[in-house]
């Protein structure tokens, strides 16, 4: 019996939701679990784990409620960066990922999402693609954000094998980091511009990530939770895998590309 696209969109939402949700839960409880308490700061950063998840299966889905959990995510986020210490995440949450929702609502706004259709149902995002030339420019940003961010990494473990807080500098592991930084960075441009093609970034952002956590696994840092972390980027390469199924369809209709607004 042929499934048809409706339901089967909706029974692989909520297994990709369930399994993401699961890995979350299980990684904080073990995090929980070795610090011997559970705090607020706990609780505040799973829920903004739980928007998150939701987020990216509404993006996926070209649903335009994905940045008002974007939001919520992004604004936990860079509260538990700042109440750690952590200036760059920080940073980089508070002045780059919160203000690119609002940016995103505005353009998925302009092109047809969240309106109500004839039909009743509410109207998906109208999706667009790169032209050759946008896809030089992407291709030549990633590769010198990654070269730049590759070095002020390779400088900060320099200063710690300096400083004898590590025993030695992991280069592969540190071109993963720079590498998915810059894929993350441009994912989230082209999603907030509703372009189809943040889905191949986003599928290489997930396959990075299970290599980056299968080394760690495989290390000697390996922690009780590594191999939940494998398996929480699995789900959502599965997600960002329907994303680009369903984006393709939703970028049909625009058949010349154009031209970021």
């Amino acid at each position: 019996m042929k499934i048809s696209e409706k339901k089967f969109n909706f029974w692989f939402n909520m297994f990709i939701l369930v399994g993401m949700i699961t890995a979350i839960v299980v990684v904080n409880f073990l995090k929980i679990s070795s610090s011997g308490a559970l705090t607020v700061k706990h609780i505040v950063v799973v829920v903004g784990a739980l928007m998150g998840v939701i987020n990216t299966v509404l993006s996926a889905n070209g649903n335009i409620w994905t940045f008002l959990f974007g939001l919520l995510d992004v604004g936990i986020g860079a509260y538990a960066n700042y109440d750690s210490g952590n200036m760059g995440q920080f940073a980089q949450h508070a002045f780059y990922f919160l203000p690119m929702q609002f940016i995103g609502f505005y353009q998925w706004r302009k092109r047809g999402a969240g309106k109500r259709e004839e039909s009743g149902e509410i109207s998906k995002v109208k999706a667009r693609r790169l032209t050759g030339r946008q896809w030089i420019y992407v291709t030549l940003i990633l590769i010198a954000g990654t070269a730049i961010a590759y070095g002020i990494l390779y400088w900060v473990d320099l200063q710690q094998l300096n400083a004898g807080k590590i025993q030695e500098i992991d280069k592969s592991k540190l071109f993963l980091d720079a590498f998915i930084l810059m894929l993350n960075f441009m994912g989230q441009i082209l999603m907030s511009w509703a372009y189809m093609d943040q889905w191949y970034l986003w599928n290489l952002v997930n396959v990075f990530s299970i290599m980056l956590w299968t080394n760690r696994l495989m290390s000697a840092q390996s922690d009780s939770y590594t191999i939940v972390m494998v398996i929480k980027y699995s789900f959502y390469l599965l997600n960002s895998l329907n994303g680009l199924r369903i984006w393709l369809r939703l970028s049909r209709s625009t058949n010349t590309p154009e031209p970021a607004q």
